[in-house]
């Protein structure tokens, strides 16, 4: 690759990598494990309650959905963004379309997902709007998630 052509770096990488930093720092501190789970729960939804519009209108629907429909996950911040982990391993997280400027917001899955599928199956999916019929596929594959 030729150095004009690398352009390092976007603006909003370099904010979720500062964002994961911060995670990372704040869930060292000392503090009980139940102190640590409340406040990343807490995070989690300030998280959701700055985002705008239809992010942040699929975010609490995704939240409400996988604390319904898989009780074992806690939410936490996963680069700045809402995550629910399994034994602390990021299992699922919610990345809206803000984050780095696309057109959908997406559900992504983690390899400790256990949504596999033969050879090769999907591992994120585009949100455009959180209707009934979504509700039901994310509740499904989150429990299959953790299965």
């Amino acid at each position: 690759m030729s150095s004009d052509t690398y352009q390092g770096f976007t603006a909003e990488e370099r904010a979720a990598m500062k964002e994961h930093a911060k995670d990372q720092k704040k869930a060292a501190r000392h503090a009980s494990a139940a102190e640590k789970a409340a406040e990343a729960a807490r995070d989690v939804l300030a998280k959701i309650a700055e985002m705008q519009g239809s992010d942040r209108v699929a975010a609490e629907r995704v939240h409400a959905i996988v604390l319904a429909n898989a009780p074992s996950l806690a939410p936490r911040l996963w680069y700045g963004m809402p995550a629910y982990a399994l034994d602390g391993k990021i299992v699922c997280h919610f990345q809206p379309s803000t984050k780095f400027k696309t057109r959908y917001a997406t559900l992504g899955f983690s390899d400790q997902a256990r949504l596999d599928d033969g050879t090769m199956w999907p591992a994120a999916f585009a949100l455009t709007e959180v209707t009934p019929e979504v509700e039901a596929r994310i509740g499904e594959l989150v429990r299959r998630a953790v299965n």
